[in-house]
């Protein structure tokens, strides 16, 4: 199992470190069949990114669970996108509609404790996954489930799942709210 994304300089013991939730709230309750495989936000993101993509090279992505942020960011490749690069995990910079959305989902106490940066899963890394599965409720997300079914280019992130030949959505009424008629 990997993760797609982390903090640069987040300590594990913070409530917002990805590595944190998924230890507490999906590993403890149902530990792997095999290997996990976290990021670790707080050494050298370059190494880091290194050693991520050499185990991917060892062991390919069966199923990704994936989400789509409110600024149509997948993992946190944030808008434009890079479509491009073949690197499995990549330094990004967070924009500041994605970090606003860290924000007001209280995972920070102001938006200035948000992290600029963050070790993400490439777009092309995610798309070699054999399926996907893109879960996306809420109503705040409206307009990102919008853009990702019917705006496809880099400004929209999420919109690549579209090229994707077995990536599933499951969407709740009120993320799928704003999509024409010929999208739901």
């Amino acid at each position: 199992m990997f993760h797609l994304d982390e903090y640069i300089g987040l300590p594990e013991s913070s409530p917002a470190s990805f590595r944190n939730y998924l230890k507490q709230r999906f590993l403890a309750r149902v530990p792997p069949l095999s290997a996990t495989y976290l990021i670790n936000g707080e050494t050298d993101p370059g190494d880091e990114c290194g050693r991520l993509g050499k185990l991917l090279q060892e062991h390919p992505v069966d199923v990704a669970l994936i989400g789509i942020g409110e600024n149509g960011h997948l993992a946190f490749n944030d808008p434009p996108a890079d479509f491009e690069t073949e690197a499995p995990f990549i330094t990004v910079s967070l924009d500041e509609p994605c970090r606003k959305q860290q924000f007001s989902e209280g995972w920070f106490t102001t938006i200035d404790e948000v992290p600029h940066q963050a070790i993400s899963m490439s777009v092309k890394q995610i798309l070699k996954a054999r399926h996907l599965i893109c879960s996306v409720p809420d109503k705040r997300k409206a307009l990102a489930v919008k853009n990702t079914l019917e705006q496809p280019n880099n400004l929209y992130p999420a919109s690549i799942l579209r090229n994707h030949v077995n990536c599933s959505y499951y969407l709740d009424h009120d993320s799928a709210a704003l999509l024409t008629d010929a999208n739901r």
